[in-house]
């Protein structure tokens, strides 16, 4: 190769860098926006059933009942949530 040649590849390597450099975003933490239930306790009485679960992070509690029928299986679901004090 040429010594022209050796400088030009090298301010093109440099060149190529450079705008990599400057196109690519900049690297950030990603905050965990999905909530981490912990699962409490349950219990069960005739065709209802509870659930309930608690985020220590956001000191917050939440609770889901079901209610299963004999002839159509699931029925519904329904949850209530609360801050803790």
């Amino acid at each position: 190769m040429s010594k022209p040649s050796v400088r030009l590849s090298a301010i093109a390597l440099l060149a190529a860098l450079v705008l990599a450099v400057v196109l690519s975003p900049l690297a950030r933490s990603q905050i965990q926006a999905t909530p981490s239930y912990v699962p409490v306790g349950v219990s069960s009485s005739g065709s209802t059933s509870t659930a309930w679960f608690h985020e220590p992070s956001a000191r917050q509690a939440l609770a889901c009942q079901t209610v299963v029928t004999p002839n159509t299986g699931l029925s519904s679901i329904q949850c209530v949530a609360t801050k803790l004090p």
